[in-house]
C-alpha cells in the first residue's frame, strides 16, 4: 500500500524523505535541506512529547496516535476484545490516510520526516530517501539539549521512541525502518556534522535527479 504512484502525473519537484533514530538531528537537517531547496519542510506526524505521553492528548495528532496504538495491540494496549475485521479496517484506514497525506506533501516537494515516506514514495522519481543515525550517547545528548530536558529523560525517550517508531512501521507497512536497504543515503551524525549532513543530502539529491 504505497499510494497510487503509477496513476499520478510525473513529479517535477524534488522530495527528500528522512527517517531518524531519536536525536540524530532530523529536525535541524531537514529544515536546512528544505531551505536550500526553497521548498516546504513537513515534520513527523507524532512528536516526541506525544510518544512519551506528556503532551496533550486532545488533539488531532493525539487522537490518531491513540488509534495507531490501538491497532498495534500487544504492549500498546491490546485489542480489547474487538473483532479482527474492525481492527483490520482501522489499520487499512490509517495506512490510506497516511498515504494520501504523504503524496500531498510530495506534490508540494521538499522534505518529509518520518511517515514511512521511504515506502510510500519508493517508486517516485526525483526522490531521495535518507536515514539519519548515530551513537546512542550522542543522540541522547543532542536530544536533551534541543528539547531542554535532562539527559535521563532524553535517554528514556530514546529507548521508547526508537522502539515505538520502528514498531509502527513494522505493523502498518511491514518494514523495519532501522534497516538500511530502502535508503539512498545513510548518515551517521555522530561522525558527520549536521550542516555537512544537510549539504551531503542536497548534493545527493541533485545527483540522483540529474
Amino acid at each position: 500500500m504505497t499510494g497510487p504512484a503509477t496513476s499520478r502525473t510525473p513529479p517535477d519537484k524534488p522530495v527528500v524523505t528522512i527517517f531518524e533514530n531519536y536525536g540524530a538531528g532530523a529536525e535541524y537537517v531537514g529544515r536546512k535541506v528544505a531551505e536550500a531547496l526553497g521548498l516546504p519542510f513537513h515534520a513527523q506526524a507524532f512528536s516526541s512529547e506525544q510518544i512519551e505521553g506528556s503532551a496533550e492528548a486532545a488533539t488531532e495528532e493525539g487522537a490518531m496516535l491513540a488509534q495507531v496504538f490501538s491497532v498495534m495491540g500487544g504492549a500498546y494496549g491490546g485489542f480489547g476484545g474487538r473483532e479482527v475485521a474492525t481492527t483490520q479496517r482501522q489499520k487499512y484506514e490509517l495506512i490510506m490516510d497516511n498515504n494520501r497525506r504523504v503524496w500531498q506533501f510530495a506534490d508540494e516537494g521538499g522534505v518529509i520526516v518520518g511517515r514511512n515516506g521511504a515506502v510510500v514514495l519508493a517508486e517516485r522519481p526525483n526522490t531521495l530517501h535518507v536515514l539519519l543515525t548515530g551513537s546512542v550517547e550522542d543522540r541522547v545528548a543532542r536530544a536533551a539539549e534541543e528539547a531542554g530536558i535532562t539527559a535521563e529523560r532524553a535517554a528514556a525517550r530514546q529507548q521508547k521512541e526508537d522502539q515505538v517508531r520502528a514498531d509502527m512501521s513494522i505493523v502498518l507497512y511491514g518494514w523495519d525502518p532501522r534497516l538500511p536497504d530502502r535508503y539512498d543515503l545513510v548518515i551517521n551524525t555522530s561522525r558527520i556534522a549536521l550542516d555537512a549532513a544537510a549539504a551531503a543530502i542536497v548534493d545527493a539529491l541533485r545527483t540522483k535527479v540529474d
